[in-house]
């Protein structure tokens, strides 16, 4: 069957987009979903630890989040925002922007009066697509040390209100560690470090990826063509301890996160198997595709027709995931980055 992208659409009340994260992580809600049986079952997150056996593989992402957004000013006074995308070499940076229209070429707006960027170049963009800017930064020490100082952790834009200072730990999973993420990989979010060490001693093997999650992954699909969306590229890597552990294990490989199993697939894709690795990937994946990097998944509930809900549907059945949506809403789960969460196997 050869689904369209108004297939993967949902209704979901505006009230059950989670604004704020629970004050303790494990707490929150999780649906059990079993893929043979067809069944689904209200649990709370914490009990985790009774669907995790010894010798399974749970693997991470550990990449963090940096402070993307600033608030800059032209020499008119006029503000503009400026969202960093990549990091291009010599302080070169593809960015997007908000009321920046009439800013021109080489002009240079200022964050602070140690700190400003300079308009390079705009790139070309299709009519339905948010234009791409290179700016090149200005400033003194370590870039990442001057964003952390100017800059505001880049909540995604359905939580409808303005960053706080709690913000900066709480959109971190407490394993995150390689820095070079515009978004958190959320499924993560739920684990506290008591969780993780009680899955250590029951035997579990903790693994690490790091994929740098970027825009692309949570663009909205704009054609009604699934085949025809192209998704953007993300960098990632792949240490040998990891490629090890997953293909020796003794049990099941669980991803935290749609970004795990992206990373994971794309890999298995290129070579049959889990290598070390540092690469890049733009792997789209939808029904029918057929997952064979991972048994099980932890994941977030997802945007309606986004390129998200379509990977879960892949993993699980389209019909299965929607029954699944629609027993949750039922519920008042709470959905998207801040919300509860779905494991599947």
């Amino acid at each position: 069957m050869t689904y369209k992208v108004s297939d993967f659409d949902y209704n979901l009340p505006v009230e059950l987009i989670a604004q704020y994260p629970l004050k303790d992580r494990v707490q929150c809600r999780m649906m059990h979903l079993n893929r043979k049986n067809k069944t689904y079952k209200d649990e709370y997150f914490y009990n985790i630890l009774d669907y995790l056996n010894q010798d399974d593989v749970l693997v991470l992402n550990d990449t963090k989040v940096y402070p993307a957004r600033l608030k800059a000013k032209r020499i008119t006074g006029a503000e503009v925002e400026i969202f960093l995308l990549n990091p291009l070499g010599d302080d070169l940076w593809s960015c997007l922007t908000k009321n920046a229209k009439r800013v021109k070429i080489g002009e240079t707006l200022e964050i602070a009066p140690d700190f400003s960027a300079e308009l390079i170049e705009k790139k070309e963009a299709k009519p339905d697509e948010i234009p791409e800017y290179i700016v090149k930064l200005n400033y003194k020490g370590d870039i990442y040390e001057t964003l952390n100082k100017y800059g505001s952790i880049p909540l995604p834009p359905y939580i409808n209100r303005e960053t706080t200072k709690e913000d900066n730990d709480d959109y971190q999973t407490v394993f995150a560690r390689n820095i070079g993420s515009v978004a958190c990989p959320t499924a993560g979010l739920h684990f506290d470090n008591e969780l993780l060490e009680k899955l250590k001693n029951k035997g579990v093997k903790i693994a690490y990826v790091t994929l740098n999650v970027g825009l692309g992954t949570f663009m909205p699909v704009k054609c009604e063509n699934i085949e025809d969306h192209t998704m953007h590229y993300e960098s990632y890597s792949i240490s040998q301890e990891t490629a090890d552990l997953i293909n020796n294990k003794k049990g099941s490989v669980i991803a935290v996160g749609t970004t795990v199993l992206r990373c994971l697939e794309a890999t298995y894709q290129k070579y049959g198997k889990i290598t070390q690795t540092i690469d890049k990937t733009n792997i789209f994946i939808y029904p029918p595709y057929k997952i064979k990097s991972i048994d099980k998944l932890i994941t977030n509930f997802h945007l309606p027709k986004s390129t998200l809900i379509m990977l879960i549907s892949a993993f699980a059945g389209k019909d299965f995931v929607f029954e699944s949506y629609n027993h949750a809403i039922k519920e008042k789960y709470r959905f998207f980055s801040y919300g509860d969460c779905m494991f599947i196997e």
